[in-house]
């Protein structure tokens, strides 16, 4: 049986992009067909400018060369214009008369370069820049002449200005308005700009008008409506783009601007499908690849009939590096009515940063000099965070803001090779240029994917992508509308949280069932993410899933990178006796254990003990009281005390009994990440409890709450909540804390990134300002205990769970028969 056949027309980034998004979800679905009218395989047009300016040659940009064409069974046609769609035929045809036949047909003919109506326009020496062929043009201009004029003040313009600078031409830069890049960037960052490019070599004319382009044959001089002129040999005309479409058009398919496609990227035709800077979607046209890698994506969901997938248009950011300066915007970085502005000026850095703030939140940004919390900005801007708590800090940076693994180099650019970037994973700078390169890589995502770098605790995420930008060039811009819970679904982890709510869906098979997940079974991502919100939802209902679930868990003990495991038994607020010492000391003896460590939660570790043995262990220590401490879970891992009052002289408040108490409430509570306590007895804080994320500490008169608190790679100090009275008090704003996280942070999204990410006013809406709301928190929380609070060692020392202990080789039975 013959495939339905795929044709493409246009070999550019967008089109080639969808093919491999459909090669991913159903490789062999279709026979494809591509015409691409230049005669090159698809590259990456982002980084012309890179090779205009010497920086990188045409091979380096290439993303998918022949033999990948050849490998997937697709038929390239290269330098064939398609001329021709005759929809009722379904074919297409080109120049030379070559025709394919199609089931499909998906656009993807990009744009074209605005060129002025001016007299002059045609004389030899004036060009676009929007391909290989306009860059071979101007080498071979700068290779015989000395002047050329750039019109247009954007990204572009100032990209091939700079290109042709270092190419050793005298380069003017004509501009309309009188401000650079004003699509991007405000007058004071479009001013530092400017100057420093002057001080580059550039000249700049602005509120400049072209009026004629003069010469005879080739071009001489630009002249200007005031009557003006500067010498030219070269011009560039870099005034903006237009939306090919000339051949949608002519086939009678609904154009306006660009071609009008639907959310699912179709056309009025539904047998043909477009993407990328042709189409006009909602109103809007495109630029940036951000945008135009969503609507691939969309695209080839449809193509593969899964059917599920919608586009909806996209909020992007825009980081730039225009002549090695870093640039940053989004949003309505203009400000306006209602806005208000929160400025950052250090001009002996030539840095620049502005705010725009309505209702409490960030609603548009420019960064000038310094980007590195560009991604952070965006982030709240995107999530509507409320930064009333913290903005008289949010100029500084994320920094500033406790996070010391973040920041300590600004720019990503100046970094050396053997620099590393993931301190969480060990990823070093030349490890994600060399991934982004081999790769071909764009987002961040695919650099988490292939690197590990910023998949942890996050905080190089600035620096990340700052690295993809330098390394991508200009244009690199991300940040999809909405990111998907993985890539088995579209949804977000909020999306389907709502949807196990409303739909009542109780079982991972039925919420992918009913959620239409592309892959049967999920994947590492998303199954232990279900699993917990399944769990988190149907405390009563829902059995939980340890296939799903990571290795530790699965266990009940700490993996070591011997293969080994740890045993922590729980230690209730650190405060132990010779009784337990006694008995953890015995096992330790009995069963050989290597190494035995007090822990900085206040327990102790029995290191290096083998998978087989910890049933046997585990009983021993039942015997005598001790119980898991979840060392290994996503869950509430310690409740850390100091001595307090009983003790310490300077103790206020009896801290040990309420860390205990905290801690019998809270144990066996499955939570998106792992949770840390601590209760001091006084301000001297000696239990941390600033650094936790539910931290108590001690006044005269009451307690003081502290949220948010971090003390790993990423430290970041609790945000102060609100002080109470009582241990009653104490018990149940914990618990309804508790609860509120587990109901709305996202799996993995430690309290930290949580409340960043919600904003602390949030919190205190919910849990402080909200008493009867706080209450049922804490009703939900304590429900949820009563089938949470099973100690899966005694459950597992008695048999259950059997097979994930067996002993695997002969060696290891019979190590595990002499110990036994």
């Amino acid at each position: 049986m013959s495939k339905p056949k795929l044709v493409l027309i246009g070999n550019g980034m967008a089109g080639v992009r969808t093919l491999e998004e459909l090669l991913k979800l159903a490789p062999g679905k279709y026979d494809i067909t591509v015409f691409g009218a230049e005669p090159h395989p698809n590259y990456n047009r982002i980084l012309l400018s890179p090779v205009l300016a010497g920086e990188k040659k045409l091979e380096d940009i290439i993303l998918n060369d022949e033999a990948w064409y050849a490998e997937h069974g697709i038929t390239l046609h290269k330098g064939k214009k398609v001329v021709a769609i005759d929809r009722v035929r379904r074919c297409v045809r080109t120049e030379d008369g070559t025709e394919a036949g199609y089931d499909r047909l998906l656009l993807a003919t990009g744009s074209a370069p605005f060129i002025l109506p001016v007299p002059g326009k045609d004389l030899e020496g004036v060009v676009g820049f929007r391909d290989i062929r306009d860059v071979e043009l101007m080498l071979e201009a700068s290779e015989k002449h000395r002047h050329a004029v750039v019109i247009g003040g954007g990204l572009l313009g100032l990209e091939a200005a700079n290109g042709l600078k270092k190419r050793g031409m005298d380069v003017t830069v004509v501009h309309l308005l009188d401000t650079l890049m004003e699509r991007q960037l405000d007058k004071p960052a479009a001013a530092l700009l400017q100057r420093a490019l002057e001080d580059s070599g550039l000249d700049f004319k602005l509120e400049a008008q072209t009026e004629a382009l003069l010469g005879e044959g080739r071009v001489r001089a630009v002249r200007f409506k005031d009557g003006s002129e500067v010498p030219a040999d070269l011009v560039v005309m870099a005034v903006g783009i237009r939306p090919n479409i000339e051949l949608a058009k002519a086939s009678g398919i609904h154009c306006e601007r660009g071609i009008l496609v639907s959310d699912t990227m179709q056309t009025f035709d539904p047998q043909v499908y477009a993407v990328g800077e042709c189409v006009q979607h909602r109103g809007e046209l495109f630029g940036l690849v951000a945008p135009l890698f969503e609507q691939a994506k969309v695209c080839a969901n449809h193509l593969a009939e899964f059917g599920i997938a919608r586009y909806e248009g996209s909020v992007t950011s825009t980081k730039l590096k225009v002549t090695g300066i870093d640039l940053f915007s989004a949003g309505e970085y203009q400000g306006g009515a209602g806005c208000e502005e929160l400025l950052f000026q250090d001009p002996s850095r030539g840095v620049y940063k502005k705010l725009v703030v309505r209702d409490n939140k960030v609603a548009g940004a420019v960064l000038y000099g310094d980007t590195v919390d560009g991604a952070w900005y965006f982030q709240m801007m995107r999530d509507g965070t409320d930064i009333s708590a913290f903005r008289e800090n949010i100029l500084f940076g994320q920094a500033h803001m406790g996070d010391s693994g973040h920041g300590a180099e600004s720019h990503a650019a100046r970094l050396p090779e053997d620099a590393e970037v993931c301190g969480c994973n060990g990823v070093c700078k030349k490890t994600i240029v060399d991934a982004i390169v081999q790769k071909k890589l764009f987002t961040l995502d695919e650099v988490r994917a292939h690197t590990k770098a910023s998949a942890s605790c996050g905080s190089c995420t600035g620096l990340v992508e700052q690295i993809l930008q330098s390394t991508l060039g200009s244009d690199y811009s991300v940040s999809p509308a909405k990111k998907p819970l993985c890539k088995c679904t579209d949804l977000t982890h909020e999306e389907v949280r709502e949807a196990v709510r409303i739909q009542g869906l109780k079982t991972i098979p039925e919420l992918m069932g009913s959620l239409g997940w592309r892959t049967p079974d999920g994947c590492h991502a998303c199954r232990p993410a279900l699993n917990y919100y399944l769990l988190c939802q149907w405390p009563n209902e829902y059995r939980d899933d340890p296939q799903s679930r990571f290795i530790n868990e699965r266990v009940h003990a700490n993996i070591q990178k011997d293969g080994t495991y740890s045993v922590v038994p729980r230690i209730w607020g650190g405060v132990t006796n010779p009784r337990e010492l006694r008995a953890i000391a015995d096992v330790a003896e009995k069963f050989q254990v290597p190494c035995v460590k007090i822990t900085g939660g206040q327990r102790i570790d029995l290191l290096g003990v083998p998978k087989a043995q910890l049933p046997a262990i585990w009983a021993e220590l039942g015997k005598h009281g001790l119980m898991s401490g979840h060392a290994y879970g996503k869950s509430l891992r310690t409740v850390k005390t100091c001595v307090g009052k009983e003790w310490c002289r300077f103790g206020t408040q009896d801290s040990t009994t309420l860390g205990i108490e905290l801690e019998k409430m809270t144990w066996g509570s499955w939570t998106p990440a792992k949770v840390k306590m601590a209760v001091s007895g006084c301000p001297r804080n000696c239990a941390e409890a600033t650094i936790k994320d539910f931290g108590v500490v001690a006044v005269d008169s009451g307690w003081e709450l502290h949220v948010g608190g971090n003390g790993g790679v990423k430290v970041r100090a609790t945000d102060f909540l609100c002080k109470v009275q009582t241990d009653e008090e104490v018990m149940e704003y914990a618990a309804a804390y508790m609860q509120l996280y587990r109901e709305e942070a996202r799996y993995l999204e430690r309290t930290a990134h949580w409340i960043e990410r919600v904003g602390l006013p949030y919190l205190q809406s919910r849990i402080v300002d909200d008493a009867a709301g706080r209450r049922a928190l804490c009703a939900r929380f304590l429900e949820s205990q009563r089938k949470a609070q099973i100690d899966p060692w005694a459950e597992r020392a008695q048999g259950a769970e059997k097979h994930e202990f067996e002993p695997l080789t002969p060696a290891e039975r019979k190590a595990h028969a002499c110990i036994a």
